[in-house]
This record gives structure tokens, sequence and C-alpha cells, in this order.
């Protein structure tokens, strides 16, 4: 079949393509990809595995495999860890908080609010909001008989958008807040473990008024629930309760409140949405951003971005270097065939054809077994969370994976298409074989 081929170049040489016809004919597909069926038959020889080039061929495949496996890991954690983090500071505060100038930052209420906006409840005039819901918050100190606390009472009503806390609810049931008053709380586990309370207990919270000399207001709650974000600004400080307590401890109006949380549809946005909120809010009324308000947290993920862009460039920097080595070994090692070839009429860009066809095969192979082992990983640690994390560093108990087919082809072809642009220059040493020279080679 080798040799029909060649014959069959000669005769496309001398006569021209379209000059041929009858039996000649049928090897039209084989002339196509000659350099191809060059390459198929160097990969698939007996002695491709015992030659030379064999060890550094399994180092470059294995440079490959190691290359896509480092950067699956890496960006799947790495956007995985943001995202996570991300969800947990929205799902306690709200990704755009609305309230009183006078409020100076504080964690807890100041100056109420009225409920009454044109915004509240549906924010029309934004169309990237999906909800809103009021709020309301009150220092205050959880006492026991062996152990005190100080915490910071959030109130929520009706309207509160129970499912992004659901996920972390590790115990119990959430309260219901659409019926009449009720002492009713979810508390974190850290709070609950320090306090020596279990579901179901009771206890009384007591809640200092800002005129001095008055005597705290007292109130006692029932635990429904018990919640663990991982985050331990959150855990260490909240508990969550019906904001009519606050109503009547601060003797506000039923319509008056604390602030608004505000979600929006693409959290990517939230920069332009944040001011869209706040031109559309009344002039007395102050609007920010989560990213605004826990900047130090979101400078913290923005390292992350950098991090995964210095991991990839140093892992296909590895992959392209190793495969540079393996394919001018293999050029090195059939020197002879590549004097053989030009002798019979191959140009310089079809010898070197064939050897970017064999190093598109080894790097096929690394890939092929990176996204295996990478993807695997990657999985078991989705389902298992078998690698941990300390929460009082990262903020969440487990490595957070984010597992998205986009950036898994995306990682592929860019490792691909960089191996192969940059494989194009050791192939030019081709060029510089000489035909009489490369035949006596030894």
């Amino acid at each position: 079949m080798f040799f029909l081929t060649i014959q069959f170049w000669f005769f496309k040489r001398i006569f021209g393509l379209n000059k041929l016809s009858g039996k000649y004919h049928q090897y039209n597909i084989i002339k196509l990809n000659l350099e191809y069926f060059i390459a198929k038959r160097l990969i698939t020889a007996k002695d491709y595995k015992s030659s030379i080039s064999a060890p550094i061929i399994k180092i470059a495949i294995s440079a490959i495999a190691i290359g896509i496996i480092m950067m699956l890991v890496s960006v799947a954690t790495g956007i995985g860890l943001q995202q996570k983090i991300r969800d947990k500071i929205s799902a306690f505060n709200g990704q755009v908080i609305i309230s009183n100038f006078d409020n100076n930052n504080s964690e807890v209420t100041l100056v109420p609010i009225s409920k009454k906006q044109d915004f509240y409840p549906n924010f029309k005039s934004v169309p990237e909001v999906s909800h809103v819901q009021a709020i309301a918050t009150k220092a205050g100190i959880i006492r026991t008989a062996n152990a005190f606390e100080g915490i910071v009472f959030k109130g929520v009503g009706a309207d509160y958008d129970w499912s992004n806390i659901k996920e972390y609810l590790v115990e119990g049931n959430l309260p219901d807040f659409t019926k009449s008053l009720n002492e009713e709380v979810i508390i974190s586990r850290y709070l609950a473990d320090r306090l020596n309370l279990k579901l179901g207990d009771s206890f009384n919270t007591f809640f200092i008024k800002e005129e001095k000399g008055k005597v705290p207001n007292s109130r006692r709650f029932k635990i429904v629930g018990i919640f663990s974000s991982g985050f331990q600004d959150f855990d260490a400080t909240f508990i969550i309760g019906d904001i009519r307590h606050i109503q009547r401890i601060n003797k506000w109006n039923p319509d008056q409140i604390g602030a608004f949380e505000v979600f929006v549809k693409d959290f990517t946005k939230i920069k332009q949405t944040g001011n869209q909120i706040y031109e559309q809010s009344p002039s007395g009324l102050d609007t920010k951003t989560i990213i605004e308000k826990y900047s130090y947290i979101f400078d913290w993920l923005q390292l992350f971005d950098f991090n995964i862009v210095v991991i990839l460039g140093v892992m296909i920097l590895v992959a392209t270097i190793n495969m540079v080595v393996a394919l001018l070994v293999l050029i090195l090692e059939r020197t002879q065939m590549i004097g053989i070839l030009k002798s019979l009429g191959a140009n310089n860009w079809a010898v070197r054809k064939i050897f970017l066809y064999n190093a598109f095969y080894l790097i096929i192979r690394g890939l092929f077994w990176g996204n295996l082992i990478g993807i695997s990983i990657l999985l078991i640690q989705q389902q298992f969370g078998i690698v941990r994390l300390n929460p009082e560093n990262y903020y969440v108990n487990q490595a957070p994976v984010y597992l998205n087919w986009g950036y898994v082809i995306g990682l592929n072809l860019l490792t691909v298409v960089i191996c192969f642009m940059v494989l194009l220059i050791p192939s030019y040493i081709i060029t510089r074989i000489s035909p009489v020279k490369a035949i006596r080679f030894d």
C-alpha cells in the first residue's frame, strides 16, 4: 500500500491530480492524507514502543496529563470557592443592601426606614432585581445557666426567601412567620455548642435599650432549627427570628424596618445593577453591594483569579516544553526517513505535517488520561468532600467544586492550540535537513 501511495505521488507531480483516472483515482484519498497515513504507520509500528524515544514520549504524555489535571482542579476549586463564599455572604446579607444613611455601616439597625417604597415588594424599574425582602437587626445577649454570648438578632418577615438559608440547615426546620408572632428562631451550630443548647431548647435574650438607665428588654425564644454556614463571621453572630419582635422592642410602627435586602439575577453584573438601584432609590436611602460591604473578602477572592492564571501558564509551559523535546527526539530518530521522503519529492511542509500529526496524537493521549483522572477527582470531591478546609481561613468546611463543561472544553482547546502553535517552531528543523546527508545519517 505504501509503494502504491508513493507511485501515486509521482504521477501527481508529473501529470497533475486532475489528469489521473482509472485505477490510480482510487488512491486519491490516500494521497490527500499521505502525511496522516505515514504518521499512523509510525505510531502503530511494532518497534515504536521499544524505540529510543519511547521513554521521552511517555514523559511528554504524562506531562500533558498532569498539566490538564492541575488546570482542571485549580479552575474548578478556584471558581467553586469564589461562588460558595459569594453565595454564603448573599444568603445572610442579600446582594444589595438598602438602608438609612444614618446607620453608619453598622450591622445593627439604628434608624428605621419605611416599608412603603415604590420598589417594594417588586423592583420594577430595575429588571435585573429578582427579589426584595425587609429585615431589621438588633444587638442582644443570650444568657443561659452556664454561659452567655453576644449576638445580633436578625428579624425577618413573611417576604423572606428561606431558599438561600435552607441548604445550611443541619437540624430541625425553618420557622414560619406568615401567621401570628411566635418565639421560633434558628441558631448556628457554633452558638448552640458554646451555649450548650440543642434543638427544642428555649433561652432568654436581653436587648439593651438605646436610652441610658433603661432596663433591657427580655425575650424568650425557642430553637426550631440549627444552621451551619462554615462562615465564622455569621455563625458566631446571627440568630434569625421574627422581625415583629424588633418592631415591638424599638416601638416602631408595623411599616418600619431596618433595611431592604435585594437579590439580583446575574451576580456578574452586580456593580451595574447596584448603580441602577441607587439611582432608582429615594435620596434619603443608601445602597451598598456586598462587594463594597465585604471588600476585604472579595479582594482576597480576586487573588484566586491571579493564582489560576499562573497555574494555567506554568502547566501549559511545562507541557509544551516536554512536547518540544519529544518532537525533536522523534525528528532526530527518523532523520533517515526524512531524507528518503525528501529524495522522493516530498516538500518540507509535508514532512513537517507527519511529525505534527504524531505530536498531535501524543497530545490527545495526554488529554484523554488527564481529563479522565482530573474529572474523576473533581466528581469524587464534589460527592464526598474528601478534601477538608479550615473554615477560619477559607470560610468553607470542604473544598468546593464547580464543574462546568464549558471551561473543561475550553482548557482542552487552549492546550491543543498552544501546544500545536509552539510545535511549529521545532518542526522547522526539518527544512534544514539535507536529503543526501540524512540518508547517510547513522
